[in-house]
């Protein structure tokens, strides 16, 4: 027999693209329309209290959230659409990618509605979301499917079919992992070979013949400019990997016309892209340590330290860039940040500062992880 616990979880949906002012209140008094609410939580930052953007709805009868999905979805409150789906708490259908499907090439005016009317008649849906920024529709997005045979159909159905006016791309979602996988393979397997740095005066003929030596060559080609004068670099296509990978071990770094070349494998726009992007993850990454390093969260403050007298005791270790004791209506919640500019400063003021009585009370610090 179903226990209560599984029942409430059942009933329970997920709320999405939420206008930051939509508080629990004005969800309960939407969705009790339908049927007895047992709870709602706006989920809010742990530090600002400000909405993430989402919630969750409990409803007493199972009944009452299906009828809240199919009559409510999409509905706007507060100047924005809402997206509902069932509450998926767990996280291997979540990540598997069973039932998943990446839509791309959408024309920018389709939004989650429409998104979600055009798949629903390949079967149930879970979760679908158009990405976007602050600029609108990024130009791809996701549906979640109950199962794989339902997304199998809206593959083999809307793939290369027209959306509005873009011919959109409809294939199995692939997780990172298995994309960058993809990437290995290709980069371990490639037979195209990138050229630059060899002057304005090479033309196809000369550029076949310097690489030639190395295997049959399929295609050659030197980009140009408008006037037909070489812009430096091109591309030359061989029949096998071996030969490609004896051009790029030989001549990278050859000189041709008093010019070290470069030679490389010749990436696709998605792979330098890829690339990129985890180049400017990891930097981001990077950077968010090195802040939240030079981050102290500071607890157990007395009531009667605010902003300026946090500042004080703490500016003799460095250069204080942002100090802000947490209040609510007026009076301390009894916790704060102090920010420095360098860790090492920060890491000075913990060791100095940690334990020592402010006010009333002893300091408990520590740096601010995810904060």
């Amino acid at each position: 027999m179903m226990n209560v616990a599984a029942k409430y979880r059942m009933a329970s949906l997920y709320v999405g693209d939420l206008h930051p002012d939509v508080t629990e209140d004005l969800l309960f008094k939407k969705f009790s329309t339908v049927g007895p609410v047992l709870s709602i939580r706006v989920c809010r930052d742990l530090l600002t209290r400000r909405s993430l953007g989402y919630a969750y709805v409990n409803f007493l009868q199972l009944a009452d959230a299906q009828k809240a999905l199919d009559t409510m979805n999409f509905d706007v409150v507060e100047g924005r659409a809402i997206r509902l789906m069932w509450s998926q708490r767990d996280a291997y259908l979540r990540k598997s990618g069973i039932g998943n499907v990446f839509i791309k090439n959408l024309d920018k005016s389709i939004d989650n509605k429409t998104l979600y009317e055009c798949f629903s008649a390949f079967g149930k849906i879970l979760s679908s979301k158009v990405m976007s920024d602050d600029q609108g529709s990024k130009g791809y997005a996701f549906v979640h499917f109950q199962n794989q045979m339902a997304a199998d159909r809206a593959i083999e159905e809307m793939n290369g079919k027209f959306l509005k006016d873009c011919k959109v791309f409809v294939g199995r979602f692939k997780n990172r992992r298995d994309r960058e996988a993809e990437l290995r393979n290709h980069a371990s397997e490639f037979t195209n070979v990138y050229i630059k740095n060899f002057g304005d005066d090479m033309d196809d003929e000369r550029l076949r013949d310097i690489f030639s030596k190395y295997g049959r060559i399929v295609s050659v080609k030197v980009m140009t400019n408008p006037y037909g004068k070489s812009r430096g670099f091109g591309f030359v296509s061989f029949d096998s990997h071996e030969a490609a990978k004896r051009a790029v071990e030989d001549m990278n770094g050859e000189a041709i016309n008093g010019q070290p070349l470069f030679v490389g494998r010749a990436q696709k726009k998605v792979e330098r892209q890829a690339e990129l992007k985890q180049m400017f993850e990891q930097l981001k990454k990077e950077k968010i340590r090195g802040r939240q390093a030079a981050k102290l969260y500071i607890k157990n403050l007395d009531g009667s330290i605010d902003d300026e007298k946090l500042r004080k005791e703490f500016a003799c270790f460095g250069s204080v860039s942002r100090v802000k004791v947490m209040q609510e209506e007026g009076l301390s919640k009894g916790f704060g940040l102090v920010c420095f500019s360098s860790a090492e400063e920060a890491s000075r003021a913990m060791a100095e500062m940690n334990g020592r009585i402010l006010g009333s009370k002893p300091l408990n610090i520590a740096l601010a992880q995810g904060y």
